[in-house]
């Protein structure tokens, strides 16, 4: 019964959070967005002191079982654990090996360093939540959406709208690569070695880890009615249970209680921990100097056999009255990238994502992406080649789990600058083509463009932008919206920190 409620959980929470991913409209999040909130890492660097003291006495009562319920990564290895030990030759598969004490927590002490210097790549790279919502928006969701634009089209042909079509698109390729590696580096762990990941990697993990070897409740052997089969060794894929000494490492347990139930003479039980008196290891148990030798080869292996992936862009046709395919326009190089408004400043984005991708799922207008920078690999920065920032959309901030973009109502979107327009006369339309222009002026929603005549002393002469720095917010609409190729003559350069204008 434990382990069918454990399990009915974890793929509650598990569907929960990646459906936030997919949900390409923004609307699921005012229902499961709170999947988000409550993990670890996002509550922490969120300063949701309520939710980090929850999931602590949660550790510290029940175990391990935020490991295995509310982390989507965990629930994804054991995904793949199953599919693998669905082969009848397989069911047995694991053994316990001794924890490498050395290696966990090293990685925490680099990723507490990482995180205190604002090293946001290194943290997006070990953070579990981070690293499943980098493989779920950038490998699960374009399946999701060719699934919803299939849908699209045979409703439409059957004179129905209840589906809408939705671009797919590949947002970055440096961040595409990182997914589709940390994807089967997982993948392969789990189908040959359970949980090594969360064991001997996860920073998170090693924290929890340490707080379960003080938890009041735990997995319990008795050794009286137990045989020293070793069943239960070779079917936690935590590698934490030793059968023949009748010992849990409790800092590696995860409550799965797949143990409970293989146990076929009733010696492992879920209940409050007592201490039990080592005996000596049974002959003919699994080696324990081979298992761990054996985790460290696949280990070493899968991190070899990741090779660089090539993925795929669909090209489309853009073209003008049918005539002329348009160019698409390149990013501009600006000298501080664009951060969301509600992010107060680079500096506070930087310190507090951790590139989980959700903002960049969400976002309806094409804007944000992840960077391709080393420093800021992975977390999300504004470019407006396919649409711009809408001053009434604050969908990014609505979603963000760690408050590196605050809530924001859209009168305060609207008045925060993010940027300024620069205009470059070497491709303005009119000085260029000879024809007028002004789209940038028309489509300003704050109007900061003004247009005035080229030649001062001819006022019939062909107008060109003049911006008023301290009006313009930076949202992006003049740079998307100008028709000059493949630059435009107006992009938005970021502010290091924002203000109210």
């Amino acid at each position: 019964m434990l382990r069918k409620i454990r399990l009915t959980l974890a793929v509650l929470f598990f569907a929960a959070v990646t459906l936030l991913f997919f949900d390409f409209t923004g609307t699921l999040h005012a229902w499961l967005g709170w999947t988000a909130s409550i993990q670890f890492l996002p509550a922490l660097l969120a300063l949701h002191v309520g939710i980090v003291v929850f999931l602590v006495v949660l550790t510290l009562v029940l175990g391990r079982v935020y490991c295995s319920v509310i982390c989507p990564l965990g629930v994804m290895q054991d995904v793949v654990s199953w599919i693998s030990g669905r082969r009848k030759k397989k069911r047995f598969r694991f053994s316990y090996s001794p924890a490498k004490r050395w290696l966990r927590y090293g990685v925490l002490a680099v990723f507490v360093v990482a995180l205190l210097a604002g090293a946001g790549s290194l943290v997006a790279l070990l953070a579990p939540y981070s690293a499943y919502g980098r493989i779920a928006s950038n490998l699960f969701a374009p399946v999701y959406q060719w699934g919803n634009n299939l849908l699209a089209l045979l409703a439409e042909r059957a004179d129905s709208y209840a589906f809408y079509e939705t671009t797919v698109w590949l947002k970055s390729m440096p961040t595409f690569l990182l997914a589709l590696a940390t994807f089967l580096v997982l993948a392969f762990l789990a189908w040959r070695h359970g949980r090594t990941y969360c064991n001997t990697i996860c920073p998170v993990g090693t924290v929890l880890g340490f707080l379960s070897r003080f938890s009041l409740l735990g997995i319990r052997i008795d050794k009286d009615k137990c045989n020293a089969c070793g069943l239960c060794s070779r079917k936690c894929k935590a590698a934490c249970i030793d059968g023949g000494a009748h010992k849990v490492d409790y800092s590696r347990c995860v409550a799965c209680m797949d143990c409970i139930d293989t146990c076929t003479h009733h010696a492992i039980s879920y209940g409050l921990r007592r201490k039990s008196v080592p005996v000596k290891p049974v002959a003919g148990r699994p080696s324990d100097g081979k298992a761990a030798s054996e985790t460290r080869r696949g280990f070493l292996s899968a991190s070899v056999m990741v090779a660089v992936a090539s993925a795929l862009k669909a090209q489309e046709k853009k073209v003008d009255g049918g005539l002329a395919v348009i160019e698409d326009k390149k990013i501009p190089e600006r000298a501080a990238r664009i951060v969301p408004p509600g992010a107060i400043g680079i500096r506070n984005f930087a310190q507090h994502c951790t590139g989980c991708q959700l903002c960049v799922s969400v976002c309806p207008n094409e804007v944000l992406r992840p960077s391709g920078e080393l420093m800021t690999l992975m977390q999300p920065e504004m470019s407006y080649e396919r649409g711009y920032c809408r001053p009434e959309c604050t969908k990014c901030a609505d979603v963000c789990p760690t408050d590196a973009i605050h809530p924001i109502s859209v009168s305060d979107k609207s008045a925060t600058q993010i940027g300024h327009a620069v205009w470059i006369r070497k491709n303005c339309v009119p000085l260029t083509d000879g024809v007028e222009c002004g789209n940038c002026a028309r489509h300003c929603p704050t109007a900061a463009i003004e247009m005035i005549p080229s030649d001062p002393a001819d006022k019939k002469s062909l107008k060109i932008p003049a911006i008023n720095t301290e009006r313009c917010i930076g949202c992006g609409a003049c740079e998307n919206l100008c028709p000059a190729r493949p630059f435009s003559a107006i992009y938005v350069e970021g502010h290091e920190l924002h203000r109210i204008v």
